[in-house]
């Protein structure tokens, strides 16, 4: 097995690429990765996550948040970051970097996943 496989649990391999840049543990860290993030790799990463992330939620919904091995947290981590990045490519669109110029004016300090990750 590789190590990049290695980062997330059996299975869900194919979002190995994605874990250097989409791991993060806050959702003001995820927005600004929406925020810098261009529409390719927004675009990529969510056609790879679109039919993994239902299952990766069904996979982490077996265990307590007291359960997860450090594997099952970044693949917590990817689909909470597949949030952010969901909206900007099933609703935005093109629109996108219109409405990224007025994120800064509505800053993210915490939020209730926040506390979840650890």
């Amino acid at each position: 097995m590789s190590t990049q496989s290695a980062l997330l649990p059996p299975g869900f391999e194919a979002l190995a690429p994605f874990v250097a840049f989409w791991v993060v543990d806050t959702a003001a860290e995820r927005a600004h990765l929406r925020d810098i993030s261009d529409d390719a790799g927004r675009k990529l990463f969510y056609d790879a996550a679109f039919d993994l992330v239902p299952k990766a939620l069904d996979y982490l919904d077996q265990k307590t948040q007291a359960q997860f091995d450090d594997s099952d947290r970044r693949l917590m981590k990817l689909a909470l970051s597949f949030a952010h990045v969901a909206g900007s490519v099933e609703l935005l669109r093109d629109e996108e970097p219109k409405h990224a110029s007025y994120r800064p004016f509505m800053q993210i300090t915490r939020a209730p996943a926040d506390k979840f990750v650890g």
